[in-house]
């Protein structure tokens, strides 16, 4: 397994485990790495010091691997419990399923899921009332 420090092309900085560093080029060409923050598959390494293994503990304020380490990471994992746990996932039928639920001709609910932007822009240009979520689908994280 190789650990990377990853950067899309919007800024944001992540990391993530691969099984090798050809595996992580194989994922990557394939887009099927992406920002967990904006979801932009436009991924880089980003520079990164070598892991040393050493006799002193690690701090107690370091953070885990996988876990919040700031309020702001604490709140989006907070909105999406809220989200996952109080919602139905249409996958990418979420177009089709908000316009019936628009339209009536199917049952009020909250729902979420993934769509085109293109398909996105139309919904709110027909007054379907949306908006992005600051996460990825868990089907599609790294």
């Amino acid at each position: 397994m190789i650990h990377y420090a990853l950067r899309c092309s919007g800024g944001h900085g992540f990391e993530s485990w691969f099984q090798s560093s050809a595996a992580f080029d194989k994922l990557r060409s394939a887009k099927m790495v992406a920002c967990p923050v904006c979801g932009d598959s436009e991924i880089d390494k980003s520079l990164m010091a070598p892991s040393v293994k050493t006799d002193q503990p690690e701090p107690a304020t370091a953070p885990r691997l996988g876990q919040p380490a700031t309020q702001i990471e604490q709140a989006l994992v907070a909105m999406r419990r809220q989200i996952e746990e109080n919602s139905e996932y249409v996958g990418m039928g979420f177009a089709a399923e908000a316009r019936a639920i628009h339209d009536g001709r199917a049952p009020e609910r909250s729902i979420y899921g993934e769509t085109r932007a293109d398909e996105a822009r139309r919904l709110i240009e027909d007054g379907v009332p949306v908006a992005p979520l600051p996460f990825m689908a868990r089907r599609r994280t790294n």
